[in-house]
């Protein structure tokens, strides 16, 4: 009986209409319905089809992405700050930014091995912890 993927996550917003603009504007999602509650919020997802796999999260949302190129220019627009990072012997590269309210978002790239300059943090590069690789 394995968890299939991730339903939903709620996000407690201070402003509720400036993180709806996040995570539509600078993530790309969409309103979507959502039932009458006695409380206002939205309902927020990707567009139909959008993603094939789905993440877990832990103490941050992270999401399998495309185009880091798009995002980096987007959070440059607004003024975000972002730390990108790369973990090469997993042909991985990510960028973290945080919403409104200080939740980490993380943002997978994967099949980027033509990239050199990533602009952020190389992994493998950095000391690793003792025993903690396989």
């Amino acid at each position: 009986m394995p968890v299939s993927e991730l339903n939903h996550y709620f996000v407690r917003a201070n402003d509720l209409e400036q993180t709806k603009d996040f995570y539509c504007d600078v993530l790309g999602f969409q309103v979507m319905p959502r039932p009458s509650f006695p409380f206002p919020g939205y309902y927020l997802g990707t567009p139909k089809n959008a993603v094939t796999d789905h993440a877990g999260v832990v103490d941050h949302i992270a999401f399998v992405a495309t185009e880091p190129g798009g995002f980096i220019r987007r959070f440059k627009e607004r003024g975000l700050d972002f730390q990108p990072r790369s973990l090469p012997e997993f042909d991985l590269y990510q960028i973290f930014v945080k919403d409104p309210n200080g939740l980490t978002i993380e943002l997978n790239f994967f099949g980027l091995k033509d990239v050199t300059d990533w602009g952020g943090e190389d992994y493998s590069k950095m000391p690793q912890a003792a025993g903690m690789r396989a």
